[in-house]
């Protein structure tokens, strides 16, 4: 890349500051978000003719990833900033990367040891970063440093490291860190703090009616120590702030991301909205008017705009009618470029080997890493281990809010074969549905995974569904309990069905993913000492 800008036209210059979202996947009958990611013919298109900053990837697998990448940078005109949100590494959005746990695991490692935090975020970022490049992602959509001081926060929730600012300052700061040890770019987000809100900007725009003086002790702290930690972009959120600005998110707010986070933050690097597609914003305006306000209100990138060649236009006309200076767009552009350097070895190409590069997944490091996350977050009670049971009249019962997109369970997972080899049936479920299972009297193996995630609106049980758990503990059928993601969910088990009163073994794990359900269904029947009678079960299957 060179190092000083080209010379572009006008709407050239606004191209470099759109970034549209695109599939993983290789070929366009696989695309799973048609609403979102376009065909190929257009997203050629658009990178060979608007000179467009860069793309959103979401699906695939890692290696597929490793062509798709290359492939959209010899469309593109100019390099392009490739991102993706890998909150818990490459592993959780593309299939044969590291997956870690949600960072919540590693805020709970902090509380009780700091130290120890820090070197798992630490770590976390170094392997997030040297995967994410391997594979040709170049913008780490991560960390999250919003601090989930609500328990009922929808979207958030385990995403954050925690509800404490210093713990989140420390551990966000510290995978930033990590992550700079590679020519990545890392991003803070959801400025100025998504975390105690109980609604979900995917879906509506949240409120957040705390005074000033509450805002800067506590959700702007992790903000400051990123900025000074040397973090590359910071990411809007689509809130209302009613303390600094009445009318307009903050994604749209000069205020706010002009006033707050450029002059008095000092921050002085690149403004990225969140999707612009999602619902805290898309009602504000028309899609090309919300981009002209977001460009006004001091915001550098423009994350999925509805149609690109719609929004440069709509950003050209406010430019040639004086509504945006051409200074502006300038400053952005600069900002743009200057992040784009520090990226130049990786972007030119220059010795690239997608098959080379794929060796640096899923390393042992990085294995061992996340398995000692794991770990070290697990936490257990009740009467450990499980009695074991020889009866064939038993049940393995699985609670999942999707079952089209429980990706965790697919294949021979741990969650799965260990307790069949016990002699457990299997069933499936949606919590929604869990109500049909509520007569079936077999002594039962309850595995529940949930966790706060976007576009769901809510972060925990249903009423429905804590009714169906009240009236299975009460039946005194439930053998042992796992519950895999959110330990807001755990927290109502032990308080509103007693469980805690009881001898019933229970287990909770932030991870959902194979590593996660091995450690817990192993801790939970001791199978590194089983007794004969599991022994000699476990063999029957082998």
């Amino acid at each position: 890349m060179a190092d000083k800008l080209p010379v572009w036209t006008l709407k050239q210059q606004i191209g470099q500051m759109i970034v549209v979202r695109a599939s993983g996947y290789l070929f366009d009958h696989q695309i799973s978000y048609p609403a979102w990611e376009p065909p190929n013919q257009t997203l050629r298109h658009w990178l060979e003719n608007l000179n467009l900053g860069g793309v959103i990837l979401l699906g695939g697998s890692a290696a597929e990833l490793a062509l798709k990448t290359q492939q959209l940078q010899q469309w593109a005109t100019t390099p392009l900033l490739i991102a993706a949100d890998i909150e818990e590494g490459v592993g959780q959005r593309f299939s044969g990367a590291t997956w870690f746990p949600p960072p919540m695991a590693l805020g709970v490692i902090a509380q009780q040891d700091l130290g120890q935090g820090k070197e798992y975020a630490a770590q976390m970022g170094v392997i997030t970063a040297q995967e994410a490049l391997a594979i040709g992602i170049n913008w780490i959509l991560a960390p999250v440093v919003d601090v989930n001081n609500n328990p009922d926060n929808p979207v958030i929730n385990v995403r954050s490291f925690s509800d404490d600012p210093q713990i989140v300052s420390q551990l966000a700061s510290a995978f930033i860190q990590g992550a700079n040890t590679y020519p990545v770019l890392t991003t803070a987000k959801h400025f100025p703090g998504h975390g105690d809100t109980s609604h979900d900007s995917h879906l509506d725009l949240p409120v957040i009616a705390h005074e000033s003086s509450r805002l800067n002790e506590v959700e702007l702290v992790p903000f400051k120590e990123v900025i000074k930690a040397g973090v590359d972009s910071v990411m809007t959120g689509h809130l209302l702030i009613e303390a600094w600005d009445k009318e307009r998110p903050a994604t749209l707010s000069k205020p706010i991301l002009t006033d707050k986070l450029r002059q008095e933050l000092g921050f002085d690097k690149l403004i990225v909205t969140d999707a612009l597609i999602m619902g805290g914003i898309a009602n504000y305006a028309s899609p090309e008017e919300v981009a002209v306000i977001a460009i006004e209100a001091g915001a550098d990138i423009l994350l999925m705009p509805k149609d690109p060649e719609k929004t440069i236009e709509a950003i050209y006309q406010a430019v040639e009618s004086g509504r945006i200076t051409p200074q502006r767009i300038e400053d952005s552009l600069n900002r743009i470029w200057q992040a784009k350097q520090k990226l130049s070895n990786y972007l030119s190409g220059n010795g690239y080997n997608p098959l080379l590069s794929l060796e640096q997944l899923s390393q042992i490091r990085a294995t061992q890493t996340v398995k000692n996350i794991l770990k070290d977050s697990i936490q257990i009670g009740g009467k450990l281990p499980l009695s074991f049971v020889k009866k064939k009249e038993k049940r393995n019962l699985i609670v999942v809010d999707n079952l089209l997109s429980c990706k965790f369970l697919e294949g021979q997972k741990p969650a799965v074969m260990i307790p069949e080899k016990l002699g457990y049936d299997l069933q499936l479920i949606e919590q929604n549905n869990l109500e049909l299972f509520l007569k079936d009297d077999r002594v039962t193996l309850l595995q529940i995974f949930i966790r706060g995630n976007p576009f769901r609106g809510n972060a925990g049980l249903t009423d429905e569904a804590q009714k169906v758990y009240k009236k299975l503990i009460k039946k005194e059928k439930v053998q042992g309990l796992i519950i895999y993601g959110s330990p807001y969910v755990k927290d109502w088990f032990l308080e509103k069905t007693k469980v805690f009163k009881t001898k019933l073994p229970w287990i909770f794990s932030y991870g959902q993913m194979a590593d996660s359900q091995k450690i817990a269904c192993e801790t939970l029947f001791d199978l590194s000492q089983p007794t004969e009678q599991v022994k000699d079960t476990l063999n029957e299957f082998m």
